[in-house]
This record gives C-alpha cells, sequence and structure tokens, in this order.
C-alpha cells in the first residue's frame, strides 16, 4: 500500500531519530500514527542499511501472546542483534500490561532506539510519567487538517472540497475507500465503534455503556456549547437519563483520553485566569462527530465551522481557551509561544445584529493582538474594520497556521 507522507510530523519526529530518548506518537485510534510509524521505519531503512528493526503491532494477531512486559522483554531480547543499530516500534503499547517497566530497563541499558505508538492518553500520566520522567518526547498525531485532506483525495481548494471535509472528516484511510454513497459512513461507524469498545469502555472499566452513548451523542449536538458537568446532570436528567455528576466527570474524562474529544477551559481575557466552571468540548474529528450526532447533522453548519477552525487552531500548535469578558464570551483565544489571537466564527454577517455582536466582543478587547471574525463563505468582500480582520474560512485556513 502506499504511503502518503504527511511532512509535518517527519519533520518533527526525525531530529530524535537515534537520539537517546523515547518517542511516544499519541493521538486517537485511526488517526494514521501506524503509517508514520511506517515512513519512519522506510527512512531508518535507507538511511542505516545494517538497521535491526523490532516491530510489534498490538492490533495484529501475530503479537498477541505479547501481554504484558515480561512478555515484552523477552521478544525484544530474543529478537536483538548485536554489533548493529537495534529499533524498537510498538504499535499500540497501551495494550501491553505494564509495559513500561519493560521500556525502562530497555532504555536503561540503551539496547536499542525506542518508538511507541499510543491511542489513549493515560499512558502519559501515573506510574509511566514517574518511571520514564524526562526520558521520553510525546508528539501528539492529529486528523488530517484541510491541506492534507486535499492531498490525500486529490481535491482542489474550494468551497465543495471544504464541504466534504465537513461532511466526512480527516480520518486518512478514507482516501482508499473515496467520499462517495455509504461506504465512507460506514467506515466511520466502525471506527467509532473500535474507539469506544477499546479505549473508552474497555481501558476506563465503563458499565452503563448506553449511558455513555448518550452523553457522547449530547456532546456531538451541543459541540461549542458552552456547559459543565452539573449543566450535563441536569440536562440527561430531563431526558430520564440518570447520570451522577462524578460519573459524568468521568466519562468525559475517559473521551478526552481517547482523544475522541479535547476540553476547552474558559479563561479571563485580561488575566487568562482559568474558570472550574465551564468549559466547551469540541471533536477530534468531524466526521466521528458526524455519526454520532446522526448523519444529517452535517447541515448544522454553524458547529461544524467552530468545530474545523478548533481543529486547525489545535493542530497549528496553538493553547486554545474560550474567553470571557465581563458578559461577553470570545469564542477562542489562542496562544502559541508570545502570540497571541481572538477568533470570533458566524456563518454570515449579512444581518446587523450579528455583525454588531461578534465585532463587538473583539472590540471590547483593548490589547493589540491579532482578532478575526470567521466565516463560511459571505458574498461581501474581505475587509478589516477598525483592526478586526474579516475573512472566509478559506482564507483562514490558509493564512493562519
Amino acid at each position: 500500500m502506499r504511503l502518503i507522507k504527511r511532512e509535518k510530523y517527519m519533520l518533527k519526529l526525525l531530529p530524535f531519530v537515534g537520539k537517546p530518548i523515547i518517542k511516544v506518537l499519541m493521538g486517537q485510534r485511526r488517526v494514521g500514527k501506524s503509517y508514520i510509524l511506517q515512513q519512519l521505519r522506510q527512512h531508518i531503512e535507507e538511511n542505516d542499511h545494517s538497521a535491526n528493526i523490532i516491530y510489534i503491532n498490538k492490533e495484529l494477531e501475530q503479537f498477541a501472546k505479547i501481554r504484558n512486559n515480561i512478555d515484552l522483554s523477552i521478544y525484544v531480547n530474543e529478537h536483538l542483534k548485536k554489533s548493529t543499530n537495534n529499533y524498537l516500534f510498538i504499535d499500540e503499547v497501551q495494550e501491553i500490561v505494564d509495559f513500561q517497566h519493560s521500556i525502562r530497563d530497555l532504555f536503561a541499558r540503551d539496547l536499542c532506539d525506542i518508538y511507541l505508538t499510543g491511542s489513549n492518553s493515560s499512558i502519559l500520566s501515573g506510574e509511566l510519567a514517574t518511571l520514564l520522567s524526562g526520558r521520553y518526547v510525546a508528539i501528539e498525531i492529529h486528523c488530517l487538517n484541510f491541506h492534507e485532506f486535499l492531498k490525500f483525495h486529490q481535491l482542489d481548494w474550494n468551497l465543495e472540497a471544504l464541504m466534504k471535509y465537513m461532511k466526512y472528516g480527516g480520518l486518512p484511510f478514507l482516501h482508499h475507500i473515496g467520499l462517495e454513497g455509504h461506504a465512507p459512513f460506514e467506515y466511520l461507524k466502525n471506527v467509532y465503534s473500535t474507539i469506544i469498545l477499546n479505549d473508552v469502555i474497555q481501558r476506563a472499566g465503563i458499565r452503563n455503556v448506553p449511558l455513555l452513548q448518550s452523553l457522547t451523542t449530547f456532546l456531538a449536538d451541543n459541540v461549542g456549547s458552552l456547559f459543565s458537568a452539573t449543566n450535563i446532570h441536569k440536562y440527561l436528567k430531563s431526558q430520564r437519563i440518570n447520570l451522577s455528576v462524578p460519573v459524568i466527570i468521568n466519562y468525559l474524562h475517559a473521551l478526552c483520553n481517547a482523544f475522541i474529544v479535547h476540553k476547552v477551559p474558559r479563561s479571563d481575557v485580561k488575566g487568562l485566569k482559568i474558570f472550574e466552571i465551564g468549559e466547551k468540548y469540541y471533536f477530534e474529528d468531524i466526521g466521528l462527530r458526524n455519526i454520532v450526532a446522526g448523519e444529517n447533522s452535517f447541515n448544522d453548519l454553524h458547529k461544524l465551522l467552530e468545530n474545523l477552525v478548533f481543529i486547525h487552531l489545535k493542530q497549528s500548535g496553538f493553547e486554545i481557551f474560550v474567553g470571557k469578558m465581563d458578559d461577553k464570551e470570545i469564542d477562542f483565544v489562542a496562544i502559541k509561544k508570545s502570540n497571541k489571537m481572538y477568533v470570533q466564527i458566524a456563518l454570515t454577517l449579512l444581518e446587523a445584529s450579528t455583525r454588531e455582536r461578534e465585532f463587538g466582543n473583539l472590540m471590547s478587547i483593548e490589547d493589540n493582538f491579532p482578532k478575526y471574525v470567521v466565516t463560511l463563505n459571505d458574498p461581501i468582500p474581505r475587509e478589516n474594520w477598525k483592526g478586526i480582520e474579516r475573512m472566509n474560512i478559506l482564507e483562514f485556513l490558509k493564512e493562519i497556521q
């Protein structure tokens, strides 16, 4: 199978090849971590012809016998070669119980250059963080951004292609299936079921699966809405779904750990004080969001547009907050190093009331960092009004990196 390179991730990984540090690729299942690992393997084989690569993929039956750290140590030690460079690749490492003990031992003895992938962020917390503290670098892998989506599907940069992206999302394997008929939705349904079963239900020990599904559907229906676990509890209770606040918090945590959704905290614009109550949730992949909410939900364009902007900012390396300033809300406060920007989302600004709200909120911010109002496809030309840049989404995706 031909591998389409995702250069931005290779550029992040290549400086660490051969260096005494464990490389961990994290991200939602099916976003392409395995393929990036294969691309890295190809690079190593092309540049180190004597390389001995030990490859373990826990999604393949041939590696089913590697259940825990002891099995892992035995397997790796049996496949190490002397007088050459050894490389260890483990795909979906979280499926190996107590793997961190074996990895620490291999690393301490300098036996191989280690690369891991994982579909649950919890593997980088707790005991692993203690055992391997300062010994690993974590690189988060995301679904395809719009630029990559066009490359994978050989589409042109236009609104029609963008609407396909907002409908089907950015899972890389879709380019083998195509974007026509029911096939892509059937694939997305299967991916979602796999993630929920393997990375949420089993890993978090969730017993009440129907309630988990109700919560996930609620998040999909309310993308971009500000709420708390208490608000969710009250809503579900009104629907005769009894899910306590502590359970809701645990379920939300499990969904975030599996990278299905990302939590965006609320902060004060003036001092970036983080508020403990009130946050938004956005999906890692828009296509999966549409599957959860129902196939016709992609008609809710404002929610999809807001989720799209979030994905773009997240993949561009920004730390993202929901801005609060008195009684006003800023959709996104995005920070990268010493740079900051403010972003408001609106489908269209044709109505005066919408223009007044979106521009007015940004006008209340007194600093000189860039401010944007992003629309889907307004017929009115791009403009700069009192320092606030109004642009359509295609312009925003192309210019903001």
